[in-house]
Protein backbone atom coordinates (compact mmCIF):
# COMPACT_ATOMS: atom_id res chain seq x y z
CA UNK A 1 0.00 0.00 0.00
CA UNK A 2 1.33 3.48 -0.85
CA UNK A 3 1.05 5.98 2.10
CA UNK A 4 0.20 9.45 0.83
CA UNK A 5 1.57 11.06 4.03
CA UNK A 6 3.87 13.66 2.73
CA UNK A 7 0.94 16.26 2.54
CA UNK A 8 -0.28 15.20 6.32
CA UNK A 9 -2.44 18.03 7.19
CA UNK A 10 -6.10 18.91 8.06
CA UNK A 11 -8.87 18.72 5.35
CA UNK A 12 -8.91 21.13 2.56
CA UNK A 13 -12.15 19.93 1.48
CA UNK A 14 -15.73 20.54 2.06
CA UNK A 15 -15.44 19.71 5.97
CA UNK A 16 -14.15 22.21 8.23
CA UNK A 17 -11.32 21.21 10.50
CA UNK A 18 -12.08 19.74 14.08
CA UNK A 19 -11.91 22.66 16.66
CA UNK A 20 -8.91 22.05 19.36
CA UNK A 21 -9.58 19.27 21.60
CA UNK A 22 -11.78 17.42 18.88
CA UNK A 23 -9.45 15.53 17.20
CA UNK A 24 -10.89 11.99 19.24
CA UNK A 25 -13.85 13.22 17.35
CA UNK A 26 -12.68 13.13 14.46
CA UNK A 27 -10.90 9.59 15.15
CA UNK A 28 -14.38 8.16 16.35
CA UNK A 29 -15.84 9.26 13.41
CA UNK A 30 -13.41 7.38 11.28
CA UNK A 31 -13.64 4.05 13.22
CA UNK A 32 -17.21 4.60 12.73
CA UNK A 33 -16.94 4.57 8.68
CA UNK A 34 -14.57 2.05 8.69
CA UNK A 35 -17.34 -0.17 10.90
CA UNK A 36 -19.54 0.56 8.38
CA UNK A 37 -17.74 -0.49 5.48
CA UNK A 38 -16.01 -3.57 6.57
CA UNK A 39 -19.57 -4.55 7.49
CA UNK A 40 -20.82 -4.10 3.94
CA UNK A 41 -17.08 -5.34 2.57
CA UNK A 42 -16.45 -8.02 4.92
CA UNK A 43 -12.96 -8.16 4.01
CA UNK A 44 -10.57 -5.48 4.81
CA UNK A 45 -8.41 -5.99 1.92
CA UNK A 46 -10.98 -4.30 0.23
CA UNK A 47 -11.06 -1.22 2.32
CA UNK A 48 -9.73 1.87 1.10
CA UNK A 49 -8.35 4.63 2.90
CA UNK A 50 -9.58 6.68 0.64
CA UNK A 51 -13.41 5.61 0.77
CA UNK A 52 -12.80 5.88 4.42
CA UNK A 53 -11.79 9.77 3.56
CA UNK A 54 -14.40 10.20 1.49
CA UNK A 55 -16.83 8.64 3.85
CA UNK A 56 -15.73 11.31 6.41
CA UNK A 57 -15.50 14.37 4.10
CA UNK A 58 -11.61 14.88 4.55
CA UNK A 59 -9.16 14.27 2.40
CA UNK A 60 -6.64 10.56 2.97
CA UNK A 61 -3.84 12.82 4.72
CA UNK A 62 -6.21 13.68 7.07
CA UNK A 63 -6.98 10.03 7.72
CA UNK A 64 -3.11 9.20 8.01
CA UNK A 65 -3.29 12.22 10.84
CA UNK A 66 -4.75 9.25 13.59
CA UNK A 67 -3.84 5.95 11.65
CA UNK A 68 -0.21 5.43 9.76
CA UNK A 69 -1.48 2.65 7.55
CA UNK A 70 -4.87 0.69 6.45
CA UNK A 71 -3.52 -1.94 9.30
CA UNK A 72 -3.90 0.24 12.26
CA UNK A 73 -7.72 1.71 10.91
CA UNK A 74 -8.36 -2.05 11.01
CA UNK A 75 -7.26 -3.65 13.90
CA UNK A 76 -8.67 -0.19 15.95
CA UNK A 77 -11.91 -0.33 14.14
CA UNK A 78 -11.99 -4.25 15.07
CA UNK A 79 -11.00 -3.40 18.55
CA UNK A 80 -14.17 -1.13 19.14
CA UNK A 81 -16.52 -4.04 17.20
CA UNK A 82 -15.04 -6.52 19.64
CA UNK A 83 -15.58 -4.56 22.78
CA UNK A 84 -19.31 -4.13 21.93
CA UNK A 85 -19.98 -7.75 21.73
CA UNK A 86 -17.53 -8.63 24.80
CA UNK A 87 -20.29 -6.34 26.99
CA UNK A 88 -23.26 -7.86 25.20
CA UNK A 89 -21.93 -10.81 26.76
CA UNK A 90 -20.75 -9.57 29.83
CA UNK A 91 -24.07 -8.32 30.25
CA UNK A 92 -25.94 -11.51 29.77
CA UNK A 93 -24.04 -13.50 31.82
CA UNK A 94 -24.71 -11.21 34.37
CA UNK A 95 -28.47 -10.97 34.21
CA UNK A 96 -28.03 -14.68 35.79
CA UNK A 97 -27.08 -15.92 39.27
CA UNK A 98 -26.94 -19.37 37.78
CA UNK A 99 -23.51 -19.86 36.34
CA UNK A 100 -24.83 -22.56 34.10
CA UNK A 101 -27.22 -20.17 32.93
CA UNK A 102 -24.78 -17.11 32.69
CA UNK A 103 -22.37 -19.20 30.34
CA UNK A 104 -25.24 -20.39 28.03
CA UNK A 105 -26.62 -16.49 28.37
CA UNK A 106 -22.59 -15.23 27.27
CA UNK A 107 -22.79 -17.62 24.69
CA UNK A 108 -26.10 -17.02 23.06
CA UNK A 109 -25.02 -12.69 23.11
CA UNK A 110 -21.89 -13.62 21.24
CA UNK A 111 -24.09 -15.49 18.72
CA UNK A 112 -26.49 -12.76 18.77
CA UNK A 113 -24.46 -9.95 18.17
CA UNK A 114 -22.39 -12.14 15.37
CA UNK A 115 -25.19 -12.80 12.98
CA UNK A 116 -26.38 -9.22 13.29
CA UNK A 117 -22.59 -8.40 12.04
CA UNK A 118 -21.85 -11.08 10.06
CA UNK A 119 -19.15 -8.87 8.06
CA UNK A 120 -17.71 -7.93 10.74
CA UNK A 121 -17.46 -11.10 12.19
CA UNK A 122 -15.53 -12.46 8.74
CA UNK A 123 -13.24 -9.71 9.20
CA UNK A 124 -12.58 -10.61 13.05
CA UNK A 125 -11.41 -14.04 12.15
CA UNK A 126 -10.36 -13.86 8.69
CA UNK A 127 -8.26 -10.44 8.70
CA UNK A 128 -4.30 -11.43 8.87
CA UNK A 129 -4.16 -7.98 11.20
CA UNK A 130 -2.81 -8.78 14.44
CA UNK A 131 -5.71 -8.45 17.05
CA UNK A 132 -4.53 -9.27 20.16
CA UNK A 133 -7.57 -7.94 22.32
CA UNK A 134 -9.76 -11.16 21.10
CA UNK A 135 -7.84 -12.53 23.81
CA UNK A 136 -10.15 -10.94 26.39
CA UNK A 137 -13.38 -12.79 25.17
CA UNK A 138 -11.12 -16.40 25.55
CA UNK A 139 -10.02 -15.41 29.42
CA UNK A 140 -13.42 -14.40 30.19
CA UNK A 141 -15.65 -17.43 29.07
CA UNK A 142 -12.68 -20.02 30.61
CA UNK A 143 -13.80 -17.86 33.89
CA UNK A 144 -17.52 -18.51 33.63
CA UNK A 145 -16.44 -21.90 32.89
CA UNK A 146 -14.46 -22.28 35.73
CA UNK A 147 -17.10 -20.76 38.14
CA UNK A 148 -19.20 -23.57 36.56
CA UNK A 149 -16.80 -25.78 37.37
CA UNK A 150 -16.59 -24.42 41.15
CA UNK A 151 -20.60 -24.95 41.52
CA UNK A 152 -20.39 -28.31 40.46
CA UNK A 153 -22.83 -28.03 37.22
CA UNK A 154 -19.65 -28.68 35.15
CA UNK A 155 -17.25 -31.37 34.50
CA UNK A 156 -14.15 -30.73 36.67
CA UNK A 157 -10.96 -30.23 34.42
CA UNK A 158 -9.04 -27.72 33.06
CA UNK A 159 -11.60 -24.36 32.46
CA UNK A 160 -9.08 -22.81 29.98
CA UNK A 161 -8.80 -26.02 27.81
CA UNK A 162 -12.95 -26.79 27.85
CA UNK A 163 -13.05 -22.94 27.03
CA UNK A 164 -10.85 -22.85 24.03
CA UNK A 165 -12.99 -26.39 22.72
CA UNK A 166 -15.84 -24.44 23.56
CA UNK A 167 -14.48 -21.03 21.72
CA UNK A 168 -13.31 -23.30 18.77
CA UNK A 169 -16.56 -24.69 18.23
CA UNK A 170 -18.69 -21.51 18.55
CA UNK A 171 -16.56 -19.66 16.63
CA UNK A 172 -16.02 -22.36 13.46
CA UNK A 173 -20.26 -22.95 13.61
CA UNK A 174 -20.85 -19.14 13.57
CA UNK A 175 -18.65 -18.75 10.17
CA UNK A 176 -20.49 -21.97 8.91
CA UNK A 177 -23.67 -20.35 9.04
CA UNK A 178 -22.75 -17.23 7.45
CA UNK A 179 -20.47 -18.71 4.71
CA UNK A 180 -22.92 -21.56 4.53
CA UNK A 181 -26.68 -20.13 4.94
CA UNK A 182 -28.10 -22.59 2.86
CA UNK A 183 -27.56 -25.77 4.97
CA UNK A 184 -29.80 -26.88 7.29
CA UNK A 185 -28.91 -24.55 10.31
CA UNK A 186 -31.25 -25.43 13.76
CA UNK A 187 -32.07 -22.69 15.99
CA UNK A 188 -28.67 -21.46 17.58
CA UNK A 189 -29.77 -22.46 20.89
CA UNK A 190 -30.25 -26.08 20.32
CA UNK A 191 -26.73 -26.36 18.61
CA UNK A 192 -25.47 -24.06 21.95
CA UNK A 193 -27.13 -26.48 24.12
CA UNK A 194 -25.17 -29.43 22.95
CA UNK A 195 -22.00 -27.61 22.90
CA UNK A 196 -22.50 -27.21 26.38
CA UNK A 197 -23.51 -30.46 27.45
CA UNK A 198 -20.75 -32.44 25.12
CA UNK A 199 -17.69 -30.06 25.65
CA UNK A 200 -18.65 -28.68 29.21
CA UNK A 201 -20.75 -31.06 30.76
CA UNK A 202 -23.39 -28.65 31.44
CA UNK A 203 -27.14 -30.32 31.73
CA UNK A 204 -29.87 -28.65 29.44
CA UNK A 205 -31.43 -25.45 30.52
CA UNK A 206 -34.90 -26.35 32.16
CA UNK A 207 -37.54 -24.49 33.31
CA UNK A 208 -38.46 -20.80 32.47
CA UNK A 209 -35.15 -18.85 33.31
CA UNK A 210 -33.79 -18.85 29.62
CA UNK A 211 -32.09 -16.27 28.00
CA UNK A 212 -33.29 -14.63 24.62
CA UNK A 213 -33.43 -16.62 21.54
CA UNK A 214 -30.85 -16.26 19.17
CA UNK A 215 -31.70 -17.91 15.61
Amino acid sequence: MTDDTTSVGLSTGPRRPNARGQGERLRDEIISAAVKMLGDLADDEALSMRAVARAVSISPSSVYLYFPDRDALVAATMQRCHAQMLQAADEAEAAHHDPALGLRARILAQAGWVQEHPGIHKVMHESKVGMPFKRVLFTRTAAAVQRCMDAGVASPGDAATVALDLRTAVTGMLSLRINEPDLPWPPFPEQADRFLFKLVGLAPPTGEETPSQAT
